[in-house]
């Protein structure tokens, strides 16, 4: 345990107390009482409003966290058919890299990389206005859409000292033809619950056409 040293109601680490005895004030013309007496009083001051903030920002969790559980509940489990669970869980087992690459923003769809159990959530950071601390509804860096993906995707993929040519398969599952740069990267495009545009281009390409509503594949 750090010793402390005690100046008027503060609890000093004694390493840090020394520091500013030996080193900072010495030469600045302010005593050594003055100053732990002024840092007591800003301590005194801001402990409250600290206090109050931290609760505020608890209470806040909460409710987003309310938010999301209730987000799950009524629009994305219904949705979530045991295929595409399988699907995840098939990937999860083979000891598949996997990653949820979406335009939407994180705070949306970090629950539902959370209900997959998926660890990787690549999607558009939200901005969020420093005024009120509300999302502005723009996006903060590089949108995770169309060819922006592809620019996520590889960075992620930097930071973590990896890149395209060091994967002998990469699939990319997709719905629509706004991914089609991100499913001509992969090694293995699949058209996914795709509309009918997307379908066209799949069967031209030669793509697999999966639909996770009724396990049909061709």
């Amino acid at each position: 345990m750090t010793d402390r040293t005690t100046c008027h109601r503060l609890h000093v680490a004694t390493p840090l107390y020394r520091f500013i005895e030996d080193r900072v004030l010495p030469g600045t013309g302010v005593t050594s009482e003055a100053f732990w007496a002024g840092f007591d009083a800003i301590v005194a001051d801001l402990a409250p409003k600290n206090a109050a903030l931290l609760g505020e920002r608890d209470r806040l969790q909460a409710e987003l966290d309310a938010w999301h559980r209730e987000f799950l509940a009524t629009r994305i489990r219904p949705l979530i058919s045991p295929a595409a669970r399988a699907l995840v869980r098939q990937h999860a087992e083979a000891g598949d890299l996997l990653a949820i690459v979406t335009a939407t923003n994180s705070f949306v769809t970090g629950a539902i990389a959370r209900e997959f159990g998926i660890p990787h959530l690549i999607g558009t950071i939200a901005a969020v206005d420093v005024e009120n601390g509300a999302f502005s509804g723009a996006p903060t860096g590089m949108p995770s859409f169309r060819e922006g993906k592809i620019v996520r995707v590889e960075q992620w993929l930097a930071e973590q000292g990896l890149r395209h040519a060091d994967f002998d398969r990469i699939t990319v599952y997709s719905d629509s033809t706004n991914d089609l740069p991100l499913l001509e990267w992969a090694t293995h495009p699949v058209a996914t619950n795709p509309g009918a545009a997307l379908t066209r281009i799949a069967i031209e390409r030669g793509w697999p056409v999966l639909n996770l509503f009724n396990k049909d594949e061709t």
